[in-house]
């Protein structure tokens, strides 16, 4: 396997499948066999997911709420998903812990880097909920300042998408796919892989990102095996 510790993000809609809003059980069952095959290989696996599917502090703020408010809203949303996905990794046999960056002591442990790391190493797979815990930050920040704090060697962010491309593949027929980009590269042609802080976390850490379609049965494990999928951005 080409990796030893990957961090893992999912976007909240992603765990939609073919539905308007909230939760599709069979997506989330479909993520959690795909993450057991990986972690049976051996790799440590931590994991960052949105909270779009159910509530979007960006979205809430336009329509009049406070920023702040909404975002910590947004926080919980992901919280919500993180137990979903717990719980479907736990129905097929992994052992898993949920660290929140807000204190829910009935339903998950407080982020502690440490406690995190050591979790990773006695062979949990590790959920981080409630993004930074802070307002203003996405959870794309939350998934580079996490991997950055438990030195994953990479951030393998899943989407419906193959990749990264000129223009958006859904809208424009003539978009083509990197399938390696400089960081530089991403800065220069103004292309959309993460919000520019995380993005920036990544860069200046010299952690990679691969961009990939996680809805694809077995494209996990090829990108753990070090097969080219998706995009990489790297130095």
């Amino acid at each position: 396997m080409k990796y030893k510790r990957i961090l893992l993000k999912l976007s909240g809609e992603s765990l939609m499948g073919n539905k308007q809003y909230g939760i599709d059980n069979e997506r989330v069952k479909q993520y959690a066999e795909d993450i057991k095959a990986v972690h049976d290989k051996g790799l440590q696996i931590a994991i960052v997911i949105g909270g779009g599917n159910i509530f979007r502090g960006l979205s809430a703020e336009k329509s009049g709420m406070d920023r702040a408010q909404a975002d910590y809203m947004g926080m919980l949303a992901t919280v919500i998903n993180s137990m979903a996905l717990q719980d479907a990794l736990e129905k097929v046999g992994l052992k898993t812990r949920l660290l929140s960056a807000i204190k829910m002591e009935q339903i998950c442990e407080p982020f502690v880097r440490r406690r995190a790391v050591r979790h990773l190493e006695k062979g949990r797979v590790v959920i981080f909920g409630a993004g930074t815990g802070n307002p203003y930050f996405t959870t794309d920040s939350a998934a580079a300042l996490r991997a950055i704090e438990i030195s994953a060697d990479v951030v393998l962010k899943g989407t419906r998408v193959d990749g990264i491309y000129t223009a958006d593949p859904e809208k424009d027929p003539n978009a083509t796919k990197y399938s390696e980009i400089t960081f530089k590269e991403v800065y220069a042609k103004g292309l959309n892989v993460m919000d520019m802080t995380a993005f920036t976390l990544c860069e200046e850490n010299k952690v990679p990102i691969i961009v990939f379609d996680m809805n694809k049965n077995g494209n996990f494990m090829k990108i753990a095996k070090g097969e080219e999928i998706g995009t990489l951005v790297m130095g």
